[in-house]
Order: C-alpha cells, then structure tokens, then sequence
C-alpha cells in the first residue's frame, strides 16, 4: 500500500498532489475492499496518515496550511471518484469540523480546531437544526436532538451523555463524535464531543448495505458518557426562524459535498469504463473495422452527462464558498441564493449519477462495476429531484425561502 505523506510546512502544501496520491492507492484495492466489506479501519488511516483530515483547519506556525472549501470539495470528489464510501466519509468530516464555527463562539470553534488539528481526529457524527416541520434526518427524532439523546448537567459546565442514535458514516473508526443532545435540565440543544473509546460508547455498524458499504455508518449508543465543559461546542437554536443564515449552512454544505460524492462516483464510474472500452479495442485484430459508432454515442452521451452536472455542481460551491466567507455578514436571501443552487446540483447530479453508473453496467457487462451503481443509489435514495424541483419552482415563482434540513 502506497500512502501520501502528510505535508510538513507552509512551503510545501499541495492538497491536489496529497489527495490524488490518496486517490490511486484507494482505487487500487477498491473492488476487493468493498466485496470484503467491514469497518474502514484500513481506510480511515491512510486519510489520517496523508494529512486529509485537517485540510478545512487552521494551521499553528511552522505546520501544513489548510485549505479553502473549493479544495476540501475538489478532495471529496477525487476520493469519491476512487472509493464512494471513503469520500462520504471525508465529507461528513468536514462539515462536522466546522461545527464549532457554525454554531458556537469563535474562542470555542478556536480551541475545538486546534485540539482536532493536534490529535488529527476524524469526526462523526450529526447535528439537526430545526426546521419548522418537524423533519429530521440519520435516524433522528422530530425535536432534533436525536432519539433519548440526553445530557444531564453535572458541576462545573460538565454533563452526562445518553442515548443512541443512527448516524451515516464513520462510527466505528472516529476518533470524535459531534452530537447535538438535549439538556434535561434546560431543555436547550447543545452540540458537544464525545469521545468513542470511552467504555460507555458502543456502536453498532449498519450491515448488509446495497451501496456505500465502507462509508462506516452504524448506531451508537450513549451510557454514562462524560462530556466536559471545554467539549460543548456551541447552542442549537430552539426554532428555524432564530437560527442565522450563516448557521443555516451547516446543513447546505453536507448537501453539497454528497452531491460531490455522487458526481465522483459517477466520473470514476466512467473513467473506469473507459479504460476497459480501449482496451477491448486495443485486443482487436488489425483488420477489424473501426471503432462501434454507436459505442462513440453512448460515450459522448454519458460524457455530456458528467460535463453537465459538473458545471452545475461547481456553481453551486463558488456560491457557497462566497457564503462561508461572508460569515455573520450573510443574510437571509443570500442563503436562500445558495440553497436553490445547492437544491439545483443535487437535483441534475442524482439524475446523472445513477444514469451513468446504470449505462455503464451495459458498456461494460457488469464485471466489478456494480459497485458504482449501487454506490449512486444509495447516496441519490434519499435526494428525489422532483422535491428539489419543486423546491427551486417554488422560489422561483413565489420568493419562498427554503426549508433548513438536519446536518
């Protein structure tokens, strides 16, 4: 196994370079690995040893720069392109490492990085704003907080975490969990860490999954867990209408680098088709005719198909990295802006993805390509671009703001 090295100064930071090294040694093992199956222990640390974890955090002196959020998508796709389930991954991590910035102060969201940098922590976990309509996401329940997912207040701004609750990646290889529990003395929705080699968490991988079967999700559960008064994070707002555009896009950003994850599935779907479509070729005689016209049309059709969702797609994250930037300065029609475009890409990008991925099965008879399918349904089940559509329709015609969703 051939690992990226993690950069080591400022000077020499090359996130493209570290991520598409990270990329080919996925790929290389990436059938056998999903046949196999099981907890991404193996995958989780080639992500810890390249550095790739903390691409979003800032640096201390004389460490490796982070990054923007255009290169922490950009990482998402290649990865994704290589092995769906580890780009799911990636991606949940870093939404989940800007929590502290999206709903806590900035000394606490400072502190929070500085300890995630240090300890090159891979995060999971998940957070659900409130939305108005009670809908929630991973398993959650309608007050966002999670199924029984309490805390109880202890001395000292310390607390006790119980419960259980589903999440869609990493929980059994996480070195941090991010959660959003519910004071029981308060009633507020705090977001804190919790640390899962504590003898009181234990999770339960999801087995038998169609597709993205490495992404690591799973149940956890809660008993007794400590929390400390330096691993809150930050406060939830009790109601949509409190929380702040710039919080709002948590949850878009999430949307965002799944649709990255499907876009990279399906590009590394057809860039592997095609490798196997020239090589067929290649073993022909010398005197058989020229290439199949109608293999050329399916080609140029699929490849039309990827262009399209990714011009789409980079639309979508040059408007929410310009959100990011702006911070407390956004205001409510500039994340519902984002948001129509984030509903955009994922509404062209689930209709590709499976497209590809499904065509791709004909032009190459199956042979270890199904994975990619069933990658794509998996992460585009959920997503129905009728309601993105609608959505979109909606806005359009009569101004109205999109709904928050669950990070």
């Amino acid at each position: 196994m051939a690992t990226a090295t993690a950069p080591t100064s400022a000077d020499d930071v090359n996130w493209p370079r570290v991520t598409r090294e990270v990329a080919d040694d996925l790929a290389a093992d990436a059938l056998a690995r999903d046949r196999a199956g099981g907890p991404p222990f193996d995958e989780a640390a080639r992500l810890r040893e390249a550095g790739l974890p903390t691409l979003l955090t800032p640096p201390a002196p004389k460490e490796a720069g982070g990054a923007d959020w255009r290169t922490a998508c950009a990482a998402v796709k290649e990865i994704a392109a290589a092995d769906g389930s580890i780009g799911e991954l990636l991606a949940h991590h870093y939404v989940l490492a800007w929590s502290g910035r999206f709903l806590g102060s900035g000394d606490a969201a400072a502190r929070f990085e500085r300890r995630a940098r240090s300890g090159r922590w891979l995060l999971a976990g998940g957070i659900d704003l409130p939305d108005g309509e009670g809908e929630t996401g991973g398993g959650s329940g309608d007050d966002g907080a999670g199924p029984g997912l309490t805390l109880v207040s202890r001395e000292g701004g310390a607390y006790v975490l119980n419960g259980r609750r589903r999440f869609d990646a990493g929980v059994a290889v996480a070195d941090r969990l991010v959660v959003g529990a519910r004071c029981t003395g308060t009633g507020d929705l705090l977001v804190v860490l919790a640390d899962p080699a504590h003898p009181g968490v234990s999770a339960d991988p999801a087995a038998d999954r169609v597709g993205q079967r490495l992404s690591g999700g799973g149940t956890v559960g809660f008993d007794g867990v400590p929390v400390g008064a330096a691993d809150v994070l930050g406060a939830v707002p009790r109601d949509d209408h409190a929380v702040a555009p710039f919080t709002a896009l948590a949850p878009l950003a999430l949307r965002l680098l799944r649709v990255h994850v499907a876009l990279g599935v399906a590009e590394g779907a057809l860039a592997e088709a095609r490798d196997v479509s020239r090589a067929a070729q290649a073993a022909r005689p010398p005197a058989a005719e020229g290439a199949d016209p109608y293999l050329l049309l399916a080609y140029g059709e699929l490849a039309t198909a990827a262009h399209t969702a990714a011009a789409v797609v980079e639309r979508a994250t040059d408007a929410l990295a310009r959100g990011l930037l702006a911070g407390a300065a956004l205001d409510v029609e500039g994340h519902a802006d984002i948001a129509v475009l984030v509903a955009a890409a994922e509404a062209v990008t689930s209709r590709s993805a499976v497209h590809i991925t499904t065509r791709v099965l004909e032009l190459t008879d199956g042979a270890g390509f199904d994975r990619f399918w069933r990658n794509a349904r998996v992460l585009t089940a959920h997503t129905s671009p009728a309601r993105r559509l609608r959505d979109i329709g909606d806005h359009y015609l009569n101004g109205t703001l999109p709904r928050l969703a669950p990070l």
